[in-house]
């Protein structure tokens, strides 16, 4: 009954994703690494990395993950190694996006709230180093992921797809390491960001009262006050979205711990709470390639230099047959 409706209204999302999402990161890596829209340095790290992973994560997980299994089933992705690989990976991108997200929340989280910290923290080396560390500790996490699966069957000599082994729902090692994995993302991210916010939050208004009071008026305008405001708006704008955008993977995350009934592997779009989980699957993925419209949208600079670069092209043209 769903799968005539269900599963191309699915094909249709992870299409528009792959379309939209990919270059929309490329430009935005592009403005970022120009460095031309206003943002710091240190910022522009951050967020050019984020577009990086969130890119790669368009990449695999879109369209040679989710994509692939649609229109290519028989094709060489298909193959047990590769599927094994391909899990791994998009896995290990996830998380670097992730963390990366909850790395600039706290960046800015000890801009505004941490001025002794601040100091020793916020300086233009830090972000490459905490970036280093975050994918490096990402990729070595997901390794033990690549064990746990087995073909579903076997060809000619040639093991098709990917199937999760019966022993890693038993063995005591591989159920703390489920734990451990399921913990990592999405649970402590989404906790971290929503609290970072709300203390920053709490610093932001304590020092806005402070401020007025000095001032000793509450409807004079102060500029500086207004660019404080502009300032995290960025922050608040990708921190909320991936909050909004994960919270159903969250909620399916505690759904099945609270009933003990796993995640579904294949394509049963027959089944509704398959339907559930590839539906929170695709609202993660949705989170990979919005930031560059929150960019265009909260940051005047970032805007005007994001029109530079698409009219480059044109212009260069132009000249040439002018």
């Amino acid at each position: 009954m769903h799968a005539p409706v269900i599963a191309p209204f699915f094909r249709i999302c992870y299409s528009i994703l792959a379309v939209i999402g990919a270059p929309a990161n490329l430009l935005a890596i592009i403005v970022l690494y120009r460095g031309r829209c206003g943002l710091s340095r240190r910022i522009s790290y951050y967020l050019m990395a984020i577009a990086v992973t969130d890119f790669l994560v368009i990449i695999f997980a879109v369209i040679l993950n989710r994509i692939s299994r649609f229109y290519f089933r028989e094709s060489v992705l298909s193959t047990t190694p590769a599927c094994t690989v391909s899990i791994v990976l998009v896995f290990a991108i996830w998380d670097c996006s992730v963390w990366l997200t909850v790395a600039f929340t706290f960046d800015r989280f000890v801009a505004i709230c941490c001025q002794k910290l601040k100091t020793r923290y916020c300086t233009e080396k830090i972000p490459s180093l905490v970036i280093g560390i975050v994918c490096a500790l990402c990729c070595v996490k997901n390794i033990p992921f690549y064990f746990i699966y087995e073909p579903i069957y076997i060809l000619d000599g040639i093991s098709w797809f990917c199937n999760i082994k019966a022993n890693y729902y038993i063995q005591p090692a591989w159920q703390v390491y489920s734990w451990f994995f399921q913990m990592y993302t999405p649970f402590l991210p989404f906790f971290a960001i929503l609290l970072l916010n709300a203390l920053t939050i709490r610093q932001i208004v304590v020092a806005n009262r402070a401020r007025r009071r000095i001032r000793g008026t509450e409807s004079q305008h102060d500029s500086e006050m207004d660019n404080r405001k502009r300032s995290i708006i960025l922050l608040f704008a990708i921190s909320f979205s991936f909050l909004l955008l994960w919270a159903p993977l969250v909620g399916h995350f505690i759904y099945t711990k609270l009933t003990d009934e796993g995640y579904y592997g294949g394509l049963d779009f027959s089944d509704p709470r398959y339907i559930f989980q590839e539906a929170t699957n695709t609202l993660q993925l949705l989170s990979s390639c919005n930031n560059v419209f929150i960019y265009t949208i909260s940051q005047n600079m970032f805007r005007e230099d994001l029109k530079n670069v698409l009219i480059y092209p044109f212009a260069t043209l132009i000249n040439l047959f002018k």
